[in-house]
């Protein structure tokens, strides 16, 4: 039998082979766990299409907390125009996870059926940190009522703001000029988007 020098053999108990395995196996238990909990973010509970993930993946994002529940999200894409493309986002808790769940851009406001790129860029680019920071937002003393406010409109409300519900029947919100935030920039031949003919800022070419 050879023999290698400065080698020491040692014979392990048996139930040190048996503790390895059941141990190996929480281990992977605590894994799946870890990975199915991780899946449960903001994005889940975000409609929205390929276009919108690649455009948000390629602009520039600043976000700032402002109040609690509200994040201001900024493209800083625009330089020195980015302050007429900052927007604020409201945060909710849903079943225990925190996500953007209205903005007061164009976008979001006459689209219901798919999210904004606001709300995607905060629930991918600024995550659970941007999130966390929102609703771990100390209350101002003396504005209780702020804390309670449960929509976008009733925080803004509270913190003062105007909302343009109810004001002047046929008068537009002021950031309904924002034509920026559309899909036209990404059409080719100056085609325009379907959210512009429907709202009559544009009309399709003949």
């Amino acid at each position: 039998m050879a023999v290698l020098r400065g080698v020491r053999f040692v014979r392990m108990p048996e139930c040190w082979n048996t503790r390895t395995v059941a141990f190996g196996g929480y281990q992977k238990a605590m894994s799946e766990n870890d990975s199915a909990a991780d899946k449960r973010n903001a994005v889940e509970y975000l409609n929205f299409g390929a276009k919108t993930s690649k455009r948000v993946s390629w602009e520039l994002w600043e976000f700032a907390v402002e109040a609690p529940h509200l994040v201001r999200v900024t493209n800083a894409s625009y330089g020195a125009e980015k302050a007429d493309h900052s927007y604020l986002v409201g945060v909710e808790d849903r079943d225990g996870v925190l996500v953007p769940a209205e903005c007061e851009c164009p976008a979001d406001k006459y689209n219901e059926k798919y999210d904004c790129k606001h709300k995607v860029a905060l629930a991918t680019v600024g995550g659970p940190v941007v999130l966390e920071a929102s609703v771990n937002c100390p209350t101002p003393s003396g504005n209780s009522e702020r804390s309670n406010a449960s929509t976008l409109s009733d925080k803004l409300r509270a913190d003062g703001g105007a909302t343009t519900e109810g004001v002047g029947g046929e008068s537009k919100p002021l950031d309904a000029a924002e034509h920026d935030e559309c899909d036209c920039a990404g059409l080719s031949d100056d085609f325009p988007c379907w959210p512009c003919v429907r709202d009559g800022r544009k009309e399709l070419p003949e």
